[in-house]
C-alpha cells in the first residue's frame, strides 16, 4: 500500500492547502489511505465539524486530534456520528469517540490507525501512552488481521516520540509525531520495519511562528506580555507530511519520502511525483 500522513492542519491557510493539493495527489501519488492530523484547522484551536467535513470530502480517509481535540464544541457530538475521527486514546476515560479504529482502504485492504497523546511538556496530565498503545497492537497486530498500523504520536519532547517508536517497532507499519508543527529530519525505517519520523510538520504557512501570525508571539517573547489573541498565520501553505509504502503481507514499511510541497519550505516527496 501507498499511505499518506499529513501533519498538523493550521487555520484557513492549512485546509486551503489540503483542498488545493490532496485530491490530485490522490491520483497522483497512487495513494491507498491518508491520514490528515486536523487538531488546529480551525482558527488554530481544535476542529469544527464544518472543517471536519471539508478535509473528509476532499480525500482524507481518517481524521486524528490532538490535546485540542474538543476546544470546538461541536465537536464532543460530531465525533460520536463520524467515525473516521479519532481522538488520543489516552485523552480521558469519559471522552467520545474512540482512539483507535480500523479502516478499509482502497482494494479492501484493512489499515489500523491510533492516536496517543505525550506525557513529558504537555499542559495536562495524560494517562500512560505505551500501555494504551500496547493493548490496540495487540489486539490488532501488523500483517494479522490488518495489513498496516499507523500510530501518531501527538506530543512535545522528541525523546518521547522516540522511545514510542522503538516501543511500537515491528508491530506498526508507521510511527508518525505532531504537535510541534516543525518536519524533523529524522525519518527512517527502524530494524523492526516501522517507519519513523518525530515530526510530520504541519499543513501551515511557514512565515510565522509555529503557524501563528509572527506579531504576537515575538511581542510576548521579547516583552514577556500579551496583548492579543494568537491569529493563525494567512499565506501559502506548505503541505507537510510523510508517505510510505508497505508490505500487504506483514506490514512491513518498505520505503518512506517525507512530503513537502508549496509554501517556503523546499520540497519534498516520493521519486516518481510529478
Amino acid at each position: 500500500m501507498r499511505i499518506l500522513f499529513l501533519g498538523d492542519v493550521m487555520g484557513r491557510a492549512g485546509r486551503a492547502a489540503i483542498t488545493e493539493h490532496l485530491p490530485t495527489l490522490r491520483t497522483d501519488w497512487r495513494l491507498d489511505f491518508v491520514v490528515v492530523n486536523g487538531e488546529n484547522a480551525t482558527a488554530g484551536a481544535g476542529l469544527s465539524a464544518g472543517h471536519a467535513k471539508e478535509l473528509l470530502d476532499v480525500g482524507a480517509d481518517c481524521l486524528t486530534l490532538g490535546d485540542h481535540a474538543f476546544d470546538q464544541r461541536d465537536m464532543l457530538q460530531f465525533i460520536t456520528q463520524e467515525p473516521r475521527i479519532l481522538r488520543p486514546l489516552n485523552f480521558a476515560k469519559d471522552a467520545p469517540g474512540a482512539g483507535a479504529r480500523v479502516y478499509q482502504a482502497r482494494g479492501g485492504k484493512q489499515v489500523l490507525v491510533a492516536q496517543a497523546l505525550g506525557q513529558v511538556f504537555m499542559k495536562r496530565p495524560f494517562d500512560d501512552p505505551f500501555s494504551a498503545l500496547d493493548a490496540v497492537l495487540k489486539k490488532f497486530p501488523r500483517g494479522g488481521n490488518v495489513q498496516a498500523a499507523l500510530i501518531d504520536i501527538h506530543a512535545e519532547a522528541t525523546s518521547e516520540k522516540m522511545a514510542i517508536g522503538h516501543f511500537c517497532d515491528g508491530r506498526a507499519s508507521m510511527v508518525v509525531g505532531t504537535h510541534t508543527h516543525v518536519p524533523t529530519g529524522d525519518a527512517m525505517i527502524l530494524p523492526g520495519g516501522t517507519a519513523y519520523q518525530s515530526d510530520a510538520g504541519m499543513c501551515g504557512d511557514y512565515n510565522s511562528v509555529i503557524g501563528m501570525d509572527k506579531a504576537e508571539p515575538m511581542r510576548r517573547f521579547i516583552t514577556g506580555m500579551p496583548r492579543e489573541r494568537f491569529t493563525p498565520a494567512s499565506g501559502e501553505a506548505t503541505l507537510s507530511g510523510l508517505m510510505i509504502e508497505t508490505d500487504d503481507r506483514s506490514g512491513v514499511a518498505l520505503a518512506l519520502h517525507p512530503v513537502r510541497l508549496g509554501g517556503r519550505l523546499l520540497r519534498a516527496g516520493p521519486p516518481d511525483a510529478p
